[in-house]
């Protein structure tokens, strides 16, 4: 069972978001939260799976609120956040923080399910189309961290850094594994090994980090 939690200011959206996640079998609310604060102790005592967040609430921040919850809970709990804004600055620093990837208000209740078991099984939601769009103009916007974190570069293999570039590009373990010509669990197993050693927590801090390293370059095929 996917133990939810739903912060939102909006309590027709709260009631809409609680009424998608109760339908499904495998999901269950166990607490909402009507600002950042709220959600940061709601997070706390009912220690979710995933957190559906919205990027924008008064008290606190949805950006504000990740970290806070991210930094209280570690790998335990995912984030999820919610926009009405598409490729924003709010966007790019919930990346930064720990949250495991976003959804626009009006994305169908279908993919928002798929998005909470994406995220609950412990993978990040990187689709070429937009979250790379989101990271890479994240990327263009903020300072390098090339010197300070090569070091965690030098771990990798040859084959890691193929897996960490096909990362950048949306590829799903699948994909990676066809383009490598590799079994699919082989493929899961050194996008395993490239999250452990770049120290991050999931897919879309390893592309994070590929760009602030300067691996690839904002725009690159």
């Amino acid at each position: 069972m996917i133990r939810v939690l739903l912060a939102d200011d909006e309590a027709l959206v709260r009631g809409g978001l609680r009424k998608i996640v109760e339908t499904e079998a495998d999901m269950t609310v166990v607490a909402e939260a009507v600002d950042g604060l709220q959600a940061v102790d709601a997070a706390r005592a009912s220690k979710p799976d995933v957190a559906v967040v919205d990027i924008r609430m008064p008290q606190l921040d949805g950006i504000e609120a990740t970290r806070r919850i991210v930094a209280a809970l570690g790998d335990s709990v995912r984030v999820l956040m919610l926009t009405t804004y598409g490729l924003d600055d709010y966007v790019f620093e919930a990346l930064r923080v720990g949250a495991s990837g976003f959804m626009l208000k009006d994305t169908p209740p279908e993919e928002l399910l798929d998005a909470i078991r994406v995220i609950a099984a412990g993978s990040a939601l990187l689709s070429p189309a937009v979250t790379r769009a989101v990271i890479a103009e994240f990327a263009r916007r903020s300072p390098a961290a090339q010197v300070a974190e090569s070091h965690r570069l030098d771990e990798l293999t040859e084959r890691e850094r193929e897996v960490l570039a096909l990362l950048t590009r949306g590829r799903s373990n699948a994909e990676i594994a066809a383009d490598l010509v590799v079994s699919e669990a082989t493929a899961k197993t050194h996008v395993a090994h490239v999250l452990m050693k770049l120290g991050v927590r999931d897919r879309v801090q390893a592309v994070i980090f590929a760009y602030e390293a300067g691996i690839v370059t904002p725009g690159a095929a």
